[in-house]
């Protein structure tokens, strides 16, 4: 974000007071103009191609992107969606989610996680987070489990997967249906296999700060079970399979071709920028690790660092202090989903997910990108030093 204007993301509105004012030195919070400018030439042919072929819904761009990313996450098939969120929700349709069942998810996540849910008619049962992680901890899945439970929604949070091998165990032991929430993980590994590639389906979002990115709004399903694959085909287009035959009540959920456009031009830069992410996650850890609580990696996992994210008891007088100085922040995410007024019919204690709500106080975002540079990473790492007498 640029110092002193809006933010860049939807996700970051509510931390607007955190923004850095008016400093002798200024980070960018995600450095999208820096991105553009180095493939500029690459975005801008494929979007003149689209433009010239005036072909703008569900065409060629679109195709290619869904058979290039699928085979990169290891799915049979991929559908490219008009959001992240509309690739969860169309998951959820497929399954047929609907009044009466319930869905387990985090308490620790954007809302649009368990806002799909709602939106089918389900109801979303929230699990705490790993103490490390933050992600869904499946020690705590089982006890969440009724006999309306259809399905579980892990989140990859932050840019490395869930542990989804625990996870699909328990969902094949009572016969529930697995939906990678890895709208933050696109390009992370565990275990040698990609994230989306992994569960019976894998979703991510494009939107502009995200990984990989579009220049709108963008997402996309995966999987590799043809059956869910033939249900979201159609349930994304209206609910036809053919033209003007609707089988079923469906949504607009399609990724135009101008976003499709941008994404086949950044990905070929894609491995690149997983690389300098890592690297940049990396070099903050070890900087920071001894004044504050540093991402911790799982075994198996890689990390794409959608966001890098800090814990510190002092995380407001920190968030002011690097605002002071030039270097915006952001919280992912101030108040647990159980503890949202969206959410209160369903009853949760305000202190019934004690991990999420401690990590909830103590989160802070750093500026993060794959053109973050070593001189603005060095200002970041100074100044949070400088607030601990560093």
């Amino acid at each position: 974000m640029e110092i002193g204007e809006r933010c860049d993301t939807k996700e970051d509105a509510p931390e607007r007071g955190l923004i850095a004012k008016k400093a002798e030195y200024s980070v960018k919070f995600i450095d999208l103009q820096g991105q553009f400018t180095a493939y500029e030439a690459e975005i801008r042919e494929q979007i003149d191609a689209v433009l010239k072929s005036a072909q703008f819904i569900l065409g060629p761009k679109g195709a290619e992107l869904e058979r290039l990313l699928a085979s990169h996450v290891g799915a049979k098939h991929a559908f490219g969606c008009s959001s992240g969120t509309d690739a969860l929700l169309l998951a959820l349709m497929a399954y047929g989610v609907g009044p009466g069942d319930e869905v387990l998810t985090t308490p620790f996540t954007f809302i649009a996680t368990a806002e799909v849910i709602a939106l089918t008619g389900a109801t979303p049962v929230f699990v705490d987070i790993e103490e490390r992680t933050y992600n869904i901890d499946p020690r705590k899945i089982e006890a969440a489990l009724t006999k309306n439970t259809r399905g579980i929604v892990p989140v990859s949070l932050y840019g490395q997967c869930a542990d989804l091998e625990s996870i699909l165990k328990i969902a094949s032991e009572y016969g529930l249906f697995v939906i990678e929430d890895g709208c933050q993980s696109f390009g992370a590994e565990r275990n040698g296999r990609r994230s989306c590639g992994y569960p019976q389906v894998g979703t991510t979002s494009f939107f502009p700060s995200k990984p990989l990115g579009c220049y709108g709004d963008g997402g996309m399903a995966f999987t590799s079970d043809d059956g869910v694959a033939h249900r979201i085909s159609g349930l994304r287009n209206h609910g036809q399979w053919e033209r003007y035959r609707h089988r079923a009540i469906g949504i607009n959920g399609r990724l135009d071709e101008l976003q499709a456009a941008v994404l086949l031009a950044k990905f070929r830069h894609f491995p690149g920028e997983v690389a300098r992410r890592a690297a940049a996650g990396a070099r903050y850890s070890e900087a920071l690790a001894d004044v504050v609580t540093v991402p911790a990696i799982a075994p198996g996992n890689t990390h794409v660092y959608a966001q890098y994210s800090i814990r510190t008891p002092r995380r407001d007088e920190l968030a002011k202090h690097l605002s002071d100085n030039g270097v915006p922040t952001a919280i992912h995410y101030p108040v647990p989903l159980h503890r949202q007024e969206a959410f209160a019919h369903l009853g949760y204690e305000e202190d019934g997910f004690p991990v999420s709500s401690a990590v909830s106080r103590e989160i802070l975002s750093l500026p993060m990108s794959a053109f973050l540079s070593r001189e603005d990473q060095d200002e970041v790492i100074r100044q949070v030093r400088r607030f601990f007498g560093k």
